[in-house]
């Protein structure tokens, strides 16, 4: 930074002078010193100034955003880091989607109670073509929830094994 201003957050704080071509300087500014000390706790200068060095220019605004937040996740959680909050959250993740699936569970089995049954006679022509299952689909009054049944057995990744379609006509 040189030429008078005030020495970036690192020359700052390990008190040197902030050199005109201080590889610190563009990332951690010295209306930040928080932002720099954390990376230093965690990372250590060397390493950091290492790091940059080794990085094109325009991808070294990115990987100081990353070890700020690594460094944050990593003072938070010495042992996990930001893998304990990725854990954490796949895991509340899961356990949501189970719950969406087990409540798109409830709410088709209460409209298939609340809707007349679809019929359980076929043409001829539907027996001699059992793959032809649109056919059928076609002829019925209660398309309307059909679609939505065949939405939740595709969708849910948490129930493995979806309610036959057979069970739907008998």
């Amino acid at each position: 930074m040189g030429g008078g201003s005030s020495p970036c957050a690192s020359c700052k704080l390990l008190r040197r002078r902030c050199a005109k071509d201080c590889i610190f300087a563009p990332y951690f500014p010295s209306d930040d010193p928080h932002k720099f000390a954390i990376v230093h706790k965690v990372f250590g200068a060397s390493n950091v100034s290492k790091m940059l060095q080794e990085l094109p220019i325009h991808q070294r605004a990115d990987a100081v955003s990353s070890l700020v937040y690594e460094a944050n996740a990593r003072v938070r959680d010495p042992v996990y880091g930001c893998v304990g909050a990725i854990s954490y959250l796949q895991n509340q993740v899961s356990q949501l989607q189970m719950q969406l699936a087990m409540a798109q569970a409830e709410i088709l089995c209460i409209q298939m109670q609340q809707e007349p049954a679809l019929p359980t006679t076929t043409t001829t022509h539907q027996i001699d073509h059992p793959a032809d299952d649109k056919s059928l689909l076609l002829h019925s009054n209660n398309l309307n929830n059909f679609p939505q049944f065949l939405n939740f057995a595709s969708s849910s990744n948490v129930i493995q094994d979806p309610p036959k379609r057979e069970s739907l006509w008998t």
